[in-house]
């Protein structure tokens, strides 16, 4: 069987739980990965014939896709702000939109020596992004979950940058007051109500730790972070937060009420309320 004919099998089958593009993206990253080859070279190496084994190897990965799995979590890897990052079913899929976040907090620090706490860091593709691009910041980066911090070492590793992680509770621990220039954070934000709106994909393989808020108050994280963020910043400091796009009035008079000033809610590049950003006075 060719790489061409193998190809448009994998766009026929997975286009039955995928739109179209969807497929092809799909496609693209599996085939690159499982052949070691640029996209281009997918093209002009189209009438190649595979071997027995990469034929059985693209079968199976196929199968694991239509069973709704991410492609990320089969290939364990995935693309975020030009880097690359291991993942797993401990940590969350990096999203485009977090990288408009990571951009953010950039043109905040750029040419500075910036102390930068991220809090929930999951695979670690916030601050080990920031560091890669700033590397004069002092980046420190907490989660809650072991296993989640294992892979982010492994990501700082694998990227070359110096993000000093620890296991810590936001929710039941306290941040030591006045150490950091920026706090960033994309809490689980997403109420248990949600649940059955939610694709299959991200149901039924990502960590329901990093996606769903614990209770019946999805909104606890941006409360408890913000209350310890006044204390924790310098003065003049940044706190800055991804946020669900219908919670942006919400989340902006929570940073209100716990004294953060000049208080910015900015939309993603699909229009939607997506970050916000308020500074200790």
């Amino acid at each position: 069987m060719t790489l061409s004919e193998i190809q448009k099998k994998y766009w026929d089958e997975i286009s039955k739980v995928y739109d179209e593009r969807e497929a092809r993206s799909i496609t693209k990253i599996v085939f690159e990965k499982i052949l070691e080859l640029q996209s281009h070279k997918l093209f002009l190496e189209r009438f190649r014939i595979l071997t027995t084994d990469q034929i059985n190897r693209l079968n199976i990965i196929l199968n694991r896709l239509l069973s709704f799995e991410p492609v990320q979590y089969i290939i364990e890897e995935a693309d975020f702000y030009d880097l690359k990052f291991k993942v797993n079913q401990h940590v969350l899929i990096p999203r485009p939109e977090t990288e408009e976040l990571v951009e953010w907090v950039l043109s905040s620090i750029a040419g500075k020596q910036f102390s930068v706490l991220d809090i929930g860091t999951g695979s670690g593709c916030i601050p080990i992004s920031i560091s890669k691009k700033n590397p004069e910041a002092k980046v420190y980066a907490v989660d809650v979950s072991e296993d989640a911090l294992s892979i982010a070492r492994e990501n700082s590793a694998i990227n070359e940058t110096e993000v000093q992680f620890s296991k810590f509770d936001i929710l039941a621990e306290n941040l030591e007051a006045d150490r950091y220039d920026i706090i960033v954070s994309n809490p689980p934000y997403i109420s248990l109500d949600e649940k059955k709106s939610m694709n299959e994909n991200v149901l039924k393989f990502e960590p329901h730790l990093a996606l769903f808020a614990p209770g019946d108050d999805d909104l606890i994280f941006y409360r408890k972070i913000s209350e310890q963020a006044i204390v924790a910043l310098k003065s003049g400091g940044k706190l800055f937060f991804e946020i669900h796009h219908s919670k942006g009035r919400e989340i902006v008079a929570i940073m209100s009420d716990f004294g953060f000033k000049n208080i910015e809610l900015r939309k993603d590049l699909s229009g939607k309320d997506r970050m916000v950003m308020g500074v200790k006075n």
